[in-house]
């Protein structure tokens, strides 16, 4: 079996890039796929970077900058699943398109594209719910920090996307055209 085809999947924060890849997992599960979550190579407290935010001035954990993941770790564990025999691997996370090492190696670049009013309602109810956050606390960091980053570092990738999808209404068309598609790669690569 020859290389697997991979997937990146990246978009702004709450956009709908792990509901993408569950998808994506869920119904092709006949085949083998192993997905990379970037959130899992988020550095820890004490080594991963702060900035102050550009307006109040308030610093944050930064992460929503590359410098916040693991970066070499991550491209150490995609070689290695590279060479275990599977015929999917997805990498989801902001920064999936950001490193030049990683989208030189995507033979597919998706960005999900959901607007700001959305996603920070999105970032809300799963912060609150799963995190135990205050509508406060992930308000502040949302409007002091990460709408900031998004347009410096997120934002930008899209233009390097092979397949832009609509995060704010996912269409089951595009779905099936997407696994499809996927389904037809791994055929060709047999």
């Amino acid at each position: 079996m020859g290389r697997p085809y991979i997937v990146g999947i990246s978009g702004g924060t709450a956009s709908g890039k792990s509901t993408l890849s569950r998808m994506l997992e869920q119904e092709l599960a006949d085949l083998k796929v192993k997905t990379f979550h970037m959130d899992a190579y988020f550095k820890p407290d004490g080594v991963r970077p702060k900035a102050a935010a550009p307006v109040t001035g308030v610093v944050y954990y930064d992460d929503n900058c590359p410098e916040t993941i693991y970066a070499e770790r991550l491209r150490e564990d995609l070689a290695r699943a590279a060479g275990e025999g599977f015929d999917i691997i997805l990498v989801e996370g902001l920064f999936a398109l950001w490193y030049d090492w990683l989208a030189g190696q995507l033979d597919l670049k998706i960005f999900i594209d959901c607007q700001a009013d959305e996603r920070i309602v999105r970032r809300l109810r799963r912060n609150m719910a799963e995190r135990g956050l205050s509508f406060e606390e992930v308000a502040g960091v949302y409007l002091d920090m990460v709408r900031y980053r998004h347009e410096q570092y997120i934002e930008p990738t899209k233009w390097r996307a092979d397949l832009i999808l609509n995060g704010s209404s996912p269409s089951q068309l595009a779905n099936g055209m997407l696994l499809d598609f996927l389904r037809r790669q791994v055929r060709e690569k047999r």
